[in-house]
Parts: C-alpha cells; structure tokens; sequence
C-alpha cells in the first residue's frame, strides 16, 4: 500500500547517523543522500541496497514536532538478532528504550519485537514475526 513515508528531523547529520546505525542490522541502507551545510531541503533516503527508498527523512530544523500518540513505524527484521541490534544501536545513537527485545505473545505467538523512540521523538520498532 505505502510507497515511501518520510519524517521530519530536527538536525539531518545526527538523524542521518541514528538511522545508518539502526538501520543496517535489518538490512537496509542510505540510498541516497542531499546533505550539503546550509543547503535547503536536505533529505536522506534508505531502502534495499540497490533499490529504492521506502524511508526519508528530511531536515527541519524549525518547528518538527513528531505524530501524536498511536504513530510509530515497525520496520521488518532478518532475525531475532537483527531486532536486538537494532535496540543496541538506537540506545548508542541517542535513541530511546520504549520496549526492550522480547516476544510479545499478545501481538502473536512469534512477534519478536523492539521499541525506541528516536531522537526527534519518532517512535519506531524493529520487528520479527516468524516462526523460523
């Protein structure tokens, strides 16, 4: 249904590096970037190595405010040990514990799942719903 989704951020070099971090363990990357000092419209955009971007975020710095109560962005995960870098690596960015790595038998009897909420106070999950 979505074809990409973008967020606004506050500081596009300490986002840009949030998401690189987080993002590589569930296997998608920068795919491409217009980040140049005291430019307008600065973006970043991740996907699959190769393809498109599903994610963006774009600087600005004046009056973001994330979504209100209810949003958040689950991001599909390779493994239980992609989930768990993914929460490592968002506490090391600057991110936020909203729900440690853990099944979560009420979502499903597989959902392996982790919650932050990223430094413009995005709240994101990175999840794993197979019994695999």
């Amino acid at each position: 249904m979505l074809h990409h989704i973008s967020l606004g951020v506050s500081d596009i070099e300490h986002s840009a590096a949030f998401y690189d971090a987080v993002l590589a363990p569930l296997g998608y990357v920068r795919v491409w970037d217009d980040i140049v000092p005291g430019g307008a419209d600065q973006a970043v955009g991740y996907g699959i190595a190769g393809g498109g971007d599903k994610l963006s975020i774009k600087s600005r710095p004046e009056g973001q405010l994330p979504p209100g109560p209810g949003f958040h962005l689950a991001f599909a995960a390779p493994n239980h040990q992609g989930v768990t870098e993914f929460y490592k690596a968002a506490l090391v960015q600057g991110g936020r514990d909203n729900g440690e790595p853990g099944l979560r038998p009420d979502y499903g009897p597989h959902y392996y799942a982790a919650f932050v909420v990223d430094p413009d106070g995005h709240h994101i999950e990175a999840v794993f719903n197979s019994s695999e």
